[in-house]
């Protein structure tokens, strides 16, 4: 009888780690809510204003959006996070605001690049002086430890694992590549 019952208990024991075994985890990652932060800073950072709704309804895409944003399994959770803040983000945003205007004469001079990956680099500084070449350097250097900060930040403010601030990275980098004005 008692042969039986472990080999009974050693079976349940063994079928129950093979289920647990054969789970998935599936992290969930708030693209659209990353999406709509990097939009919202970018435009902030570079003095781009929202477009105004002057009281008639939006366009099919801003319509669409928040009708797929309304039933999405996050809809809930994300209702009153429609803004990534925090003093950090905020400084931070200051600190970038400044920069861009130093940054602005380089993007038109063609010698910056935005990289995939969210990041800055010098592309051709075939036409600066040697003062500008140095200072396209220490500006581009400066810029990227504070994207770098600030990818972290959102992370943290939206609970995102740190593991996935390479995704978050490449989401602002589309909005840090569309054209400079």
């Amino acid at each position: 009888m008692k042969k039986k019952q472990t080999v009974l208990w050693t079976a349940t024991m063994v079928a129950t780690l093979t289920l647990f075994a054969c789970v998935t985890i599936n992290i969930y990652f708030p693209a659209e809510q990353v999406e709509s932060a990097a939009e919202d800073i970018v435009n902030d950072i570079r003095g781009i204003m929202p477009p105004q709704n002057d009281g008639q309804s939006g366009s099919h895409q801003q319509i669409f959006r928040k009708i797929r944003f309304a039933f999405s399994p996050t809809a809930a959770w994300a209702a009153d996070e429609t803004t990534v803040s925090n003093p950090t983000i905020r400084s931070l945003k200051e600190k970038m605001k400044t920069r861009f205007q130093a940054l602005a004469p380089y993007y038109q001079k063609g010698a910056l690049n935005e990289g995939n990956n969210g990041y800055l680099s010098v592309r051709d500084t075939g036409g600066l002086s040697l003062t500008e070449k140095r200072d396209i350097k220490g500006l581009v250097d400066a810029e990227n430890s504070d994207r770098k900060i600030l990818y972290s930040e959102v992370a943290k403010a939206l609970k995102i694992d740190a593991g996935q601030i390479g995704k978050i990275a490449e989401i602002f980098a589309n909005e840090w590549k569309k054209p400079v004005r």
